[in-house]
């Protein structure tokens, strides 16, 4: 089990960034949450099996149809033992 957290940069906000992100963290498997910054990044803290988790990267920087990822910081955690993906207010 790893976890990561990342901080998306790009157009990311009012676009459906964060719902293409839960989607996807359901879809693969991963576990933790993602929520808008007041900086207009998007947060991400995510954990789950490494291979489902590089999946989990790649769907991050591909984005959503209409946003558009330009830079993606990444930052290794310890495991969190989160029970769910969940969107933060």
């Amino acid at each position: 089990m790893i976890r990561k957290r990342y901080v998306v940069h790009g157009r990311v906000q009012g676009v459906g960034f964060r719902y293409h992100v839960y989607q996807e963290a359901l879809r693969i498997g991963i576990r933790g949450w993602v929520k808008n910054c007041p900086d207009g990044t998007v947060a991400i803290d995510a954990e789950g099996p490494a291979p489902q988790m590089k999946q989990f990267e790649e769907a991050v920087q591909k984005g959503s149809p209409v946003s558009r990822v330009t830079h993606l910081e990444i930052r290794d955690e310890e495991p969190a033992g989160y029970q769910q993906f969940e969107i933060r207010y």
